[in-house]
This record gives C-alpha cells, structure tokens and sequence, in this order.
C-alpha cells in the first residue's frame, strides 16, 4: 500500500529502482542531470539521451563516480532532428527490452527565431514534436504498471504568450515572439501529457507532468542572453530570492516518476511561493491546458508533422 507523504518530499523517499530502466532526455546538465543522478543512486539503470555525446559522457563519468554501481549508458539524441529520434529510439528497442520511466526533460528556452531540421518553430519542434515522437516510438516498451511512466517536464511559463494558435504553430502570419513561443511549447507538453493519460489503460503505464519552478541552471542562464534586456534585469533582481538548485528542482519530476502515491494525468511543481521554489506537491495547470478538444486537436496535428501515431494499448 502506498505509505502517506510528507510536506517536504525529498529524494530520500524514492522506492528502490533496482531492475529498472529510466530513459531521461537532455540528462547532461541541469534537472536532467539531477535527475539521472538520483536514479543512478537509487539502482536504477539509466540511459542519458543527450545532443552531444561527449558532454554525455563526462556526465555519466560524473554520475559512477558518486556512485560505482551505477549502469549508465549514453544515447545521442537530438530532439529537433526527427530522423536522429527514430534513429534514437530504434537504438534504444535493440538494446532495451523495456523502459520503466522515459522522462521527456530536454528542451530549449528563448531561442532566436529558427526552425528544427524538419522545418518546425525551434521551440514547438524540439519541446514538443520531438518528445511527442519520441514517446510514440517506445511506448510499447513500458509495461502495463502504474509504476511505468511518462513524465514530461513543463514550466510555469507555459501560461505565457496567451491562447495558443494551431493553425500558425510556425509563426508565419505574425511577428515572433520567442516568449510566447517558449511558453506555448511548454503549453503543448501539459496538452500532450493530459490527452496521453486519456489514450492509456487504466493500469497504466501512467503520464505525469512536472515544472521544476525557478531552477538556476545553466540552460535557464544561458537563455537569459537571448531575452530582452528588460527581461535580464528582472531575472537578475529576482534570481536570489525565487530561483533553487538543480537538485531541489528535480525533486517534482522525481516525485512525479517514482512516488507511488501519484495519479496519471498529474501535474507537479514546488509548493512554495508562486510555485517558484520548494518541495514538489500536486499543482493545477492553466485553464487552457485543460481543454479536452485543445489537447485532442494538437494531438492530431502532432501525428501529422511528425508520421507517428502511437500504438494502441
């Protein structure tokens, strides 16, 4: 029977993850490395699905270190090329008989118009299409268990920007606004998470939502050089008050995929104030991502541009 959780949830309650497959995406740096490195501690093997080999390979030199029993395995993945996340996940079925926890956490944030390898909006194509396909193509390796699950990382920036548009997800008809554009991105992983746990048995496997509040990270810092400098000075200002360390950020998503009390369809961020720092609890998500024919009309888009559909389980 799953045990009653504590206010302050911390890394200390993740179950043992020994025999178990955890595929985290972006896991070099930041809340994905935290993560990788919390899983590797608790038994799990995990996979670091990562852009550049090389900076995977430090990571996972970083993560045996701490800890020498760990299974770690560097996977190339580049989320904003479609043929590398087929090629990614076609590597993955050879090597991996299941997957117990794929964890959709890479991304980019505030990035000057551009577009992906497949000609998609920079931040839509690689935040969401990528991690749509991705999902899609190795889903079946996820067992039928409440404990296998999907967890996608979100941002409470996915309010920004106002309605999401889907019949301009290029930004073609108007000017662009990378803030809008992030947000509508993380925006997309909310619609994708919820319309997921819709399409899934109700034994599982189960898909969860986490934002890790303001995680002072070098992605996170390294946006900050694409923004306006209105947008750095307010950053700067509030950085030491609002932002916590990668490793309090990655508690939500850890709770999110290893906390046995979670129900799919979740969504969890920190407890503290404007969710912006704290330890990980269940929050609500804007109105908009709670739109069923939202979610159901992106979802039919998403299969288009990408040529996955998802099996039926």
């Amino acid at each position: 029977m799953p045990r009653p959780t504590p206010a302050r949830w911390t890394a200390g309650r993740i179950p043992g993850q020994h025999g178990r497959t955890a595929v985290i995406t972006g896991a070099n740096t930041g809340i994905g490395f935290q993560t990788a490195l919390a899983l590797a501690r608790s038994g799990a093997s995990v996979v670091l699905a990562v852009r550049d080999p090389d900076k995977g390979k430090r990571a996972a030199a970083e993560i045996t270190s701490g800890a020498p029993a760990a299974e770690v395995r560097v996977l190339r993945l580049d989320l904003s090329s479609l043929a590398s996340v087929r090629g990614a996940a076609d590597e993955l079925r050879g090597s991996c008989p299941r997957i117990d926890l794929l964890i959709n956490n890479a991304g980019v944030m505030y990035a000057p118009h551009g577009t992906t390898a497949d000609g998609f909006e920079l931040h839509f194509g690689t935040n969401h299409l990528g991690h749509f396909a991705f999902t899609g193509l190795l889903l079946d390796l996820l067992p039928a268990s409440a404990g296998s699950r999907v967890v996608t990382l979100s941002s409470a920036g996915h309010r920004m920007g106002g309605p999401i548009d889907l019949t301009d997800l290029g930004w073609r008809s108007r000017p662009y606004d990378r803030t809008a554009a992030y947000g509508h991105s993380k925006l997309a992983n909310l619609l994708f998470t919820y319309e997921l746990q819709r399409r899934l048995p109700p034994g599982g496997p189960l898909a969860v939502a986490a934002h890790p509040g303001g995680a002072d990270t070098t992605g996170s810092r390294d946006a900050m050089m694409h923004a306006s400098a209105l947008t750095r000075t307010a950053f700067a200002a509030v950085r030491p008050l609002l932002l916590q360390s990668p490793a309090m950020g990655a508690l939500t998503v850890l709770r999110a995929a290893t906390d046995p009390n979670v129900q799919g369809g979740e969504f969890y961020g920190p407890r503290g104030f404007q969710q912006s720092r704290g330890y990980p609890k269940a929050v609500r998500s804007s109105r908009q991502s709670y739109d069923a024919s939202l979610q159901s009309r992106l979802w039919a888009i998403s299969e288009e541009l990408t040529g996955v559909s998802f099996p039926s389980r």
